[in-house]
């Protein structure tokens, strides 16, 4: 009985020092979400009035040829997919690739159809291990991310879709909704969609030196941009979700501890109860 209640003991220590670590990575998880929290928020408005520049541009230019703007016939597709370096954080990687995989399963026949660049250790992981077509990886990202740090496999991906290399673009990442709500989001973003004439205010711009080679200039930034603004998403996305992952691990740690002190105080009792009636057999085999 003794062993088994220095047994007990040690699986209380031991859940009490998880609970504790659980507790300080929710903590940190906290302070990050907020900081990328802001930064993703701070970005959403920048995005939009850039595509909303883009579109009165595109709307007002006749017979562009820029390849951004153009549909052809699919013959390769791009995915960028956007993971994280390290784990904890509940099924926010296991939903992304799920859904990567289903895309992928439901469009593709051949690995030939399709490459993939990838953000994210988790994700470079993944596709490696299942010899999915890595076409640029990046790793090792800081937790408050800036455009320098994603502008080389951005900018190669959109590079390859102008030199026809792929002729689809689809950007994978997590949507920040709140806290307890990421949606994993599969969304076209080269070629880009036509605007629709209701969104686009009809003004009269006038370009130097004209609007084709404007477009030409903005376009590629705005493709990397839109794909900054998921990266900012995502790592919102990540810290939301590592803080309820640890938040439900430390409830559950909890829990283990009130579960583990309630059969230590039962067996303890048990040792005294079975010690007293020892002491009482004895003295009454000595009476």
């Amino acid at each position: 009985m003794a062993k088994g209640i220095r047994e007990i003991r040690r699986s209380i220590k031991s859940t009490k020092n998880t609970r504790q670590i659980t507790k300080a990575m929710k903590m940190v998880a906290a302070a990050k979400l907020r900081r990328n929290q802001e930064k993703a928020e701070a970005a959403r408005p920048y995005a939009d009035k850039i595509q909303e520049v883009i579109a009165s541009i595109a709307s007002g230019t006749s017979g562009s040829k820029h390849p951004m703007l153009q549909s052809r016939p699919v013959k390769k597709t791009g995915y960028i997919v956007i993971t994280s370096d390290r784990g904890l954080a509940g099924g926010y990687n296991a939903n992304m690739l799920r859904a990567v995989i289903t895309t992928i399963s439901e469009k593709h026949k051949s690995k030939d159809e399709y490459g993939i660049f990838v953000i994210g250790r988790k994700g470079r992981d993944f596709f490696n291990k299942r010899n999915h077509p890595v076409m640029e990886e990046v790793t090792g990202l800081p937790a408050s991310p800036a455009f320098a740090d994603i502008k080389k496999i951005a900018g190669a991906a959109v590079q390859m879709f102008a030199n026809e290399q792929i002729d689809e673009l689809y950007l994978c990442y997590n949507k920040f909704q709140s806290a307890i709500s990421q949606i994993p989001t599969v969304k076209q973003l080269l070629p880009l969609e036509a605007p629709e004439s209701d969104n686009v205010r009809a003004i009269n711009y006038e370009y130097e030196p004209s609007s084709e080679e404007v477009l030409a200039d903005l376009l590629p930034k705005y493709a990397e941009t839109l794909v900054y603004s998921a990266l900012l998403e995502a790592k919102a996305s990540e810290e939301g979700s590592r803080m309820t992952a640890m938040g439900n691990a430390t409830d559950n740690a909890t829990d283990m501890i009130n579960r583990y002190t309630l059969i230590y105080n039962r067996a303890r009792q048990a040792a005294i109860t079975q010690e007293i009636s020892e002491i009482v057999a004895g003295a009454n085999a000595q009476a």
